[in-house]
């Protein structure tokens, strides 16, 4: 495999594993406050972002490189308000996003053509991820701090059963 997409990849790698670590860290802020459905929400979305992790972690070993793992460094667990918490998460989305497509560039750049067909899963993937929290934050923002709305808002985020990724 190409050195410097390798190490573009042990990057997004640990991207990944510091997102589940960041989500799961908005999980406990949440389950904090008894928003149990948003936490809940939080928590799969924690494994699913360590499913992507490992999806290229499998990928470079599979390809005989080198997986190079690094410290993760302590996310926030204080945020201003359940709505806060998704603001974040939209707002990391589009930073992944944005790490996805300049990784995919990289890889045109280097003819790295397995490690382009491997990524197309994840330029797929982040498309619904932004979907999806731009969704949620556009109903918080909706309901304000209205009580009733925001706990209708944390049961339907409750409703979640799986990783999607």
């Amino acid at each position: 495999m190409n050195t410097t997409v390798l190490g573009a990849i042990n990057e997004q790698i640990n991207s990944e594993f510091e997102a589940s670590y960041r989500y799961l860290a908005m999980a406990g802020f949440c389950d904090r406050q008894r928003f149990t459905g948003a936490a809940q929400w939080l928590r799969l979305q924690s494994e699913e972002e360590r499913q992507h992790g490992m999806k290229l972690f499998d990928f470079v070993l599979a390809r005989d490189g080198d997986v190079e793992l690094k410290a993760i460094e302590q996310p926030s667990v204080a945020f201003d308000s359940l709505g806060a918490v998704f603001e974040q998460a939209l707002a990391h989305e589009k930073r992944v996003t944005q790490q996805i497509n300049d990784l995919y560039e990289l890889c045109f750049k280097e003819k790295a053509f397995a490690e382009m067909t491997e990524l197309q899963w994840f330029l797929t993937e982040q498309v619904e991820e932004e979907k999806v929290a731009r969704e949620i934050v556009a109903k918080f923002r909706l309901v304000k701090n209205d009580a009733a709305a925001l706990l209708d808002i944390d049961r339907d985020l409750g409703a979640r059963t799986t990783a999607a990724g």
